[in-house]
C-alpha cells in the first residue's frame, strides 16, 4: 500500500482537499480508521495533537501517524468504504491553534539558543498552555523575560517562513537549530534570518501570523527549566483571565488593578500579625479554662487529676492548647476529645511527673469510634467517624488508668 501523500508538508493552512479511501480498520474504542491516498490532517506527533474535522460529514476524532503505513483518520459513525472518494475538511481553529502554538514555539526556542546557548529537549502543546524543556543552567524571570522579548520581536517583525527540503548530508552542513534522527529526505522550516530546524509540524506562513507569546511559568524539572507559555489565542485567552482576576481582586480593595497586589500582600502581612495575637490569646484563654476545669475535680486515690470532657465543634487546635494548658500542672491527665456530626477529635495527654501511655489510651479509643491516632507517650492525638461511641470511648479510656 503506497504511503499517504500529507498535503499539509506544502500548505499548512490547507484545510480542504478531495481524497481517495484505500484501507480501513476497526479500533479498539469501536470507531473505524481511514487510511486516505491524500490527507490534509496532520497526526498526533512532535508534542503537537493531531487535527480534527470532517470526511463526508463524518467526524473525525483523531488522526495517527503510522509512519510507512500512512495517517489514520479515526471516525465517528459510519465510515466510509475502500475505494470510496471522500471530501475532507480540517477544523481550522484548531489548526491555527497548533499553528500558532508550535511556530511560537520554534521562536522561543530559538531565542533561548541565541541569547543563553540554551536548547529545547521536550515540546507538548496541552489543553491550556505549552511546555518547553530547556537546558537553561541559571533559570530566573529575567532571564527568561528577555528571550521571551526577542521572541516578540521577532513575530513582530512579521518575517517569512519557508518551507525548504533536504537529503541529511546536506542537512548536515546547514545551521540548524537541533538535529533530526529522521532517515531520508527532511522537511527544514526556516524563520527569515532567525532560525532553521527540521520539522514535521504545522507552522505559520510569516511570523505575524503567532501574535504574541507570553510565559506563563518556569520551574525546574528533571535537570532541565520547564517553562510553560502560551502563544496567539492562547495568549490572548489568558490575558483576559488574569486581567479579570486582577481587577476582581482589585475590586475587593475598591483599588485599581495595578495595585492589587500591594495591597494583597499588605492584607497578608497584617493576616500573619492577627494570627499571632489570635494564637497567643487562645492560649492564655486556655490557661483560664483549665485553671476552671481543675478547680472542679479532686485527686483520684494515686493523687492524679484526670480531666475527661467532651466538646461540641471544638477544633484539633483548640483542643491541643487545653491539653497543653491543663498538664503544665503537676499530677494530671487531660482526657478531651470534641464531637461534630460526622467526625470525632481526640487529645490525650499528661503531665510530666505523672505514669501513662497515652499513646496506646488513644489506640484503644480510636479503634471504639472506628477511627485512628497515635503520638508519644505524654501525648496523643486521634479521630473517628462513629460518634455515637465517643463518650463510651472516654469513659474506657479513663478505666485504663486505674
Amino acid at each position: 500500500m503506497p504511503p499517504t501523500e500529507r498535503l499539509y508538508y506544502s500548505d499548512s493552512h490547507l484545510i480542504e482537499f478531495e481524497a481517495l479511501v484505500i484501507d480501513k480498520s476497526e479500533r479498539v474504542s469501536g470507531w473505524t480508521a481511514v487510511t486516505l491516498d491524500r490527507t490534509a490532517f496532520y497526526p498526533t506527533g512532535g508534542g503537537q495533537p493531531s487535527d480534527t474535522g470532517t470526511l463526508n460529514g463524518a467526524r473525525v476524532l483523531e488522526c495517527i501517524d503510522a509512519e510507512d503505513d500512512g495517517v489514520l483518520h479515526v471516525v465517528q459513525g459510519r465510515a466510509p468504504e475502500i475505494g470510496a472518494s471522500v471530501k475532507g475538511r480540517v477544523d481550522w481553529a484548531r489548526r491555527l491553534d497548533h499553528i500558532q502554538q508550535h511556530t511560537g514555539q520554534h521562536i522561543l526556542s530559538q531565542a533561548l539558543v541565541s541569547l543563553f546557548n540554551a536548547p529545547t529537549r521536550g515540546f507538548r502543546v496541552m489543553a491550556e498552555s505549552c511546555e518547553i524543556d530547556v537546558e537553561l543552567t541559571n533559570p530566573g524571570d529575567e532571564v527568561i523575560e528577555r528571550a521571551v522579548e526577542l521572541a516578540n520581536n521577532v513575530i513582530w517583525e512579521d518575517r517569512q517562513i519557508t518551507i525548504n527540503t533536504a537529503t541529511r548530508e546536506e542537512a548536515a552542513r546547514l545551521p540548524l537549530r537541533k538535529e533530526s534522527s529522521r532517515e531520508g529526505e527532511l522537511r527544514l522550516i526556516e524563520i527569515e534570518g532567525f532560525d532553521l530546524t527540521p520539522c514535521g509540524g504545522t507552522h505559520a506562513y510569516r511570523t505575524g501570523e503567532v501574535g504574541l507569546i507570553a510565559v506563563r511559568s518556569w520551574e525546574r524539572a528533571k535537570g532541565l527549566t520547564r517553562i510553560e507559555f502560551v502563544a496567539g489565542g492562547r495568549a490572548l485567552a489568558d490575558y483576559r483571565r488574569a486581567n479579570k482576576t486582577a481587577r476582581t481582586v482589585a475590586g475587593l480593595f475598591s483599588a485599581g488593578r495595578d495595585d492589587a497586589a500591594k495591597l494583597t500582600s499588605h492584607m497578608l502581612e497584617e493576616n500573619k500579625e492577627l494570627h499571632r495575637r489570635i494564637r497567643t490569646l487562645a492560649e492564655v484563654a486556655a490557661r483560664v479554662e483549665a485553671n476552671e476545669l481543675l478547680a472542679t475535680v479532686s485527686p483520684n486515690p494515686s493523687g492524679i487529676q484526670v480531666i475527661s470532657r467532651i466538646f461540641e465543634s471544638r477544633d484539633a487546635e483548640s483542643l491541643k492548647h487545653l491539653a497543653q494548658a491543663l498538664i503544665s500542672h503537676s499530677s494530671t491527665i487531660a482526657l478531651l476529645a470534641s464531637r461534630e456530626q460526622e467526625a470525632a477529635r481526640l487529645v490525650f495527654a499528661r503531665s510530666a511527673d505523672t505514669d501513662g501511655d497515652m499513646s496506646a489510651l488513644m489506640r484503644e479509643a480510636c479503634a471504639t469510634i472506628d477511627g485512628r491516632g497515635g503520638g508519644k507517650a505524654d501525648m496523643a492525638q486521634g479521630g473517628g467517624r462513629n460518634v455515637e461511641r465517643l463518650r463510651e470511648a472516654l469513659e474506657s479510656a479513663v478505666k485504663g488508668l486505674e
